[in-house]
């Protein structure tokens, strides 16, 4: 079935859709998927751009984001809720309890396990931060409801996956479950004979990366 889908689109970058978010380390990615949580799209990327106005344009760093008044934060779009996960998110980057810098070097698992110690950071929080501040390529939001729809639609199944069907399909596309997870949604949200909608890479692979990657997950 992916192979069908990556023959479809030879010129498509699984990477691309990352050239269209604002640059972001770990801190910024898991303020964009704090955000994004219970919102579409658009309404995430409304609300990003508010916080982004709030620091000249870009997304801040834990400190910047402690000392500016919550009542800001709260007036950019985010809920009391979403305010305090950050805060205390930012005081654990700010104050060594997670240093980023450790966290890159760790396996997947072992990011998602200190990440999540932190109240209301569940693991598709941070399984989105692996994908896009550390680039990690066999990576799957099983309780992704739009990737849920999207192998529903793929696989032509007659009901929508739970998380435990969506993960052992997965299973099937290691150790590129990030860049089929790209693939998946390309069929399913965009018209199959269409350019893609970036063309960056958005990150880290070049065109051979993506003649690789593509040739191991057709297997």
């Amino acid at each position: 079935m992916l192979a069908r889908l990556i023959d479809a689109r030879p010129t498509f970058d699984p990477q691309g859709w990352m050239a269209e978010l604002p640059a972001m380390d770990l801190f910024g990615a898991l303020l964009f998927q704090v955000t994004g949580q219970q919102l579409s799209v658009a309404a995430t990327r409304r609300t990003l751009g508010r916080i982004e106005m709030l620091f000249g344009g870009r997304l801040p760093f834990p400190a910047e984001l402690l000392a500016v008044p919550q009542d800001s934060l709260r007036q950019a779009g985010l809920s009391w809720r979403k305010v305090a996960t950050l805060r205390d998110l930012a005081e654990h980057l700010s104050d060594g309890r997670l240093d980023p810098d450790i966290l890159s070097k760790l396996p997947d698992d072992e990011v998602i396990a200190a990440l999540t110690t932190i109240p209301r950071i569940g693991p598709w929080t941070a399984q989105g931060a692996l994908i896009l501040a550390l680039r990690r390529e066999d990576v799957v939001l099983p309780g992704d409801l739009a990737l849920r729809k999207a192998i529903q639609r793929a696989y032509e199944l007659d009901h929508l996956p739970g998380q435990t069907e969506v993960s052992a399909t997965a299973e099937k596309w290691r150790p590129y479950r990030s860049v089929a997870t790209s693939y998946l949604f390309s069929a399913a949200f965009d018209v199959p004979d269409s350019p893609p909608a970036a063309t960056g890479t958005g990150g880290r692979s070049n065109d051979l990366d993506r003649k690789e990657n593509r040739h191991a997950i057709r297997k």
